[in-house]
């Protein structure tokens, strides 16, 4: 994975997490811009599991190799607004102003973010971009979703793949796929945008989607699994597809405990930073591990005396972010988290 292109990004080969993409990097020249974001976190997080066995060296590798793709990323990658998804063997971009289809798409830019490798002034950018292009809002009169890419794919010279192949709006060719959509929602939270991040978890929640007045009637699928994607043009936009799609509806489970409530349990350390709509005044987790089983409720800032609503007093009161230690609660206990946004 450090083989390095031309433009110093990672081979991308016959697919990175996109597999349509299978004729991007096939003769063995083309770059992924997405996976040198990923890598960034793969080597980010593994460096200090590498020096702590004594292997040194190749955490130093991993480290040096992270900084070339960031210096990369923000060069040959940046696209002045946007950054890229790609280059093709023949150095063609992907993902960019001058492509006439597929002129940005959707990971490139949420892992801009999720890497932990880019800065402020470029994310924002990159986000704007993905929300102007890819998201119908909740204003808008579409079906609220977010598209891998757009335009679709359809009669690109330099053909990326099995993902032309599918009709326009159609899974990875221009359609909401789940999976990818749970990262710009992540993306969306991470970033201070959290009534954005709960309308992304709406459009992709079976849930949500079903008792749409509009939607429902489109979407056609159950309303208690996930789908891996949703159609984003006509005839059929709004329609779910490939339904009982594990990987998404795994992704979208996290998504919503870890990023938008906020519940983190690392090594018997419980915190809560949430990240959820200023509408909502309080929400409430049980959290059950091994033999103790723990109330979790957040509500907006108090002064005073923290009791919840039936009057019981909380064994801990956090601040948002603050970490207490499982080993010190009592095995059936209440802990009230007290966030100020």
């Amino acid at each position: 994975s450090l083989a390095l292109g031309v433009h110093g990004l990672p081979l991308m080969g016959t697919g990175d997490w996109n597999d349509g993409m299978n004729r991007v990097g096939n003769e063995g020249r083309g770059e992924s811009v997405w996976l040198a974001w990923f890598l960034c976190s793969v080597t980010q997080s593994f460096a200090p599991l590498a020096k702590a066995r004594g292997d040194t060296a190749r955490a130093e590798k991993w480290l040096s190799a992270r900084d070339g793709w960031i210096q990369a990323l923000h060069t040959h990658g940046w696209d002045g607004e946007w950054f890229r998804r790609a280059f093709f063997d023949n150095g063609a971009p992907l993902g960019s102003s001058s492509n006439a289809e597929c002129r940005i798409d959707l990971i490139a830019q949420a892992w801009s973010v999720l890497s932990g490798a880019s800065t402020d002034t470029f994310k924002q950018s990159a986000m704007q971009a993905m929300t102007q292009q890819l998201i119908d809002t909740e204003t808008d009169a579409g079906a609220g979703l977010l598209r891998l890419i757009t335009p679709p794919l359809e009669k690109s010279e330099n053909n990326p793949g099995y993902i032309q192949a599918y009709p326009k709006g159609v899974r990875e060719n221009g359609g909401q796929y789940n999976h990818a959509a749970v990262w710009a929602m992540m993306a969306q939270a991470q970033t201070g945008d959290a009534q954005a991040a709960w309308e992304s978890l709406r459009a992709m929640s079976p849930a949500h989607r079903s008792q749409h007045p509009t939607r429902g009637p489109a979407y056609e699928l159950e309303p208690y699994v996930m789908a891996g994607d949703i159609y984003g043009s006509a005839p059929y936009t709004g329609r779910g597809g490939w339904s009982w799609y594990t990987g998404s509806a795994a992704w979208l489970y996290r998504a919503a405990l870890e990023t938008l409530l906020g519940l983190k349990v690392r090594q018997g350390e419980l915190s809560v930073s949430p990240s959820v709509p200023a509408e909502w005044p309080s929400f409430e987790v049980t959290l059950k591990l091994d033999s103790s089983d723990t109330r979790v409720v957040t509500v907006r800032w108090q002064r005073g005396d923290v009791a919840v609503g039936d009057g019981v007093k909380p064994d801990r009161v956090l601040k948002a972010g603050e970490v207490v230690l499982l080993a010190e609660l009592p095995e059936r206990a209440l802990v009230v988290v007290q966030s100020k946004d």
